[in-house]
This record gives structure tokens, C-alpha cells and sequence, in this order.
């Protein structure tokens, strides 16, 4: 990431809060991701960070996540909410995020599961559509 880019990012987390959370690498996630900025957001994760978005399999690593938001994450903005956090016995923290997720045709809510190693990368994010089951169905796309 490039001066220019961060200093972006600074300005960004003035305007950009998420009720509950302070935690940077996870500002830095939405506004990024938000952005279109999917290699700066996979920077965020470990080297073998994992990434489990919803009607799919784990994505593991950078690379690998990068090229699946490039692919997946175009126009798709996310509006988390509020959160929580908690750090867990290992020194890892566990953030949970609710929110909404918004693409060209629906609006769903969310809840995003982070899991930060002790050098607080993203280790982990699971991201859960919260929708009934008949409302999920609707939105799943044919493969």
C-alpha cells in the first residue's frame, strides 16, 4: 500500500465508525472492500488468512481472496452496524458484526465473524447472510 493509499485510509476512518469496534485492520476491511480496493483489503488478512463468504468454500490466502473480490465483490457495498468484541484465550480477538450487505439487485442483512491473530490480522472472517431460508434460495446465483 502506497503513502497516498494510506493516507486515503486515515482520512476515510474519521468519517467511517462501526458502533462497539475500534479496531483498524476491520475499519480498514470495509472501507476498503467498500472502495473496490480488494488488494488492500486481502493485505488485511494473514498470509493464510481465511475467508469463508456465504455459498462457498473456505478461500485461503491473499492472493486467492483478492482474485475472488475482484471477481465476486464488484458492487457490493457493505454497511455494517454495530459490533463486538472479545479477546479469546489464545490472545486472538473475535469481532462479530451485524449490518447489511447491498448489490444492484437486494439488500440482505449480515453478520460477519472476524477472528484477529495476535498481530491483528484477519485470521478468519465468515460472513452469514441473516434471511430465511426461502429468502436465501432466492438469492443464490446459478452456477
Amino acid at each position: 500500500m502506497t503513502s497516498r493509499e494510506l493516507i486515503s485510509l486515515t482520512q476515510l476512518k474519521e468519517e467511517f465508525q462501526i458502533d462497539g469496534i475500534t479496531e483498524t485492520s476491520i475499519l480498514s476491511y470495509f472501507e476498503t472492500l467498500n472502495a473496490g480496493k480488494f488488494e488492500a483489503t486481502a493485505a488485511l488478512f494473514a498470509l493464510d488468512g481465511v475467508m469463508r463468504p456465504p455459498f462457498e468454500s473456505d478461500i485461503v490466502g491473499t492472493a486467492a481472496i483478492a482474485a475472488y473480490l475482484k471477481q465476486e465483490g464488484q458492487n457490493i457495498k457493505a454497511y455494517p452496524n454495530t459490533g463486538i468484541a472479545e479477546t479469546l484465550e489464545n490472545g486472538d480477538i473475535q469481532i462479530q458484526i451485524t449490518g447489511k450487505a447491498q448489490t444492484s439487485w437486494c439488500s440482505v442483512n449480515v453478520l460477519w465473524l472476524f477472528i484477529l491473530n495476535q498481530q491483528r490480522q484477519i485470521f478468519y472472517t465468515r460472513i452469514k447472510l441473516l434471511a430465511s431460508p426461502q429468502e436465501l434460495l432466492s438469492l443464490r446465483r446459478e452456477k
